[in-house]
């Protein structure tokens, strides 16, 4: 970890690769094309904390699905780029669009693809198990893999001391 705990109270928008992150990277297909994806359900109620936050939760893939799309609605996300090539790009446009710099953008990849993405935003996250490659140029490496809530552990740690957990307490 090369960053202090003080830095992530900063972060305003917090963008997301999926496969190898949301996912536990597997894409299974049959005849007709993409069949299922498996979501760990700890990270979605994390992007509602977020949310509820007031930080701009932001999914960034390079691939096309239906299946993302469907889990993005359901969280309620505004900000799903799906087909996206260049992942700088976008996330230089998400950060432009709420007038945010790097400092305050946060973003979670697991490979090579996501690198652009990671060089842009001021502090990065990887799952344990990302792509040796990736590596040195990740701030936090998170101690879960892919689609075992790696996201979830990022936002606790972004979280800490800015969210009121209490609320959980009346339910």
């Amino acid at each position: 970890m090369r960053l202090s705990m003080k830095n992530l109270k900063e972060i305003k928008l917090f963008a997301m690769d999926v496969d190898g992150t949301l996912t536990d990277g597997k894409i299974y297909m049959g005849n007709d094309g993409e069949l299922f994806k498996a979501f760990n359900v700890k990270d979605g109620l994390g992007i509602k904390l977020l949310k509820d936050s007031g930080i701009v939760p932001a999914i960034i893939t390079g691939r096309n699905s239906q299946i993302v799309s469907n889990r993005c609605l359901e969280l309620g996300l505004t900000e799903f780029h799906q087909g996206v090539k260049n992942k700088a790009a976008k996330l230089k446009e998400l950060m432009d669009q709420y007038g945010l710099t790097a400092e305050q953008t946060a973003y979670i990849g697991d490979d090579m693809n996501d690198l652009s993405a990671i060089k842009t935003a001021g502090i990065t996250f990887a799952p344990s198990d990302c792509a040796e490659s990736l590596k040195p140029y990740i701030d936090i490496l998170l101690t879960r893999p892919a689609g075992q809530a790696p996201v979830r552990e990022a936002i606790d740690m972004i979280l800490k001391d800015r969210y009121d957990f209490s609320d959980f307490l009346d339910l």
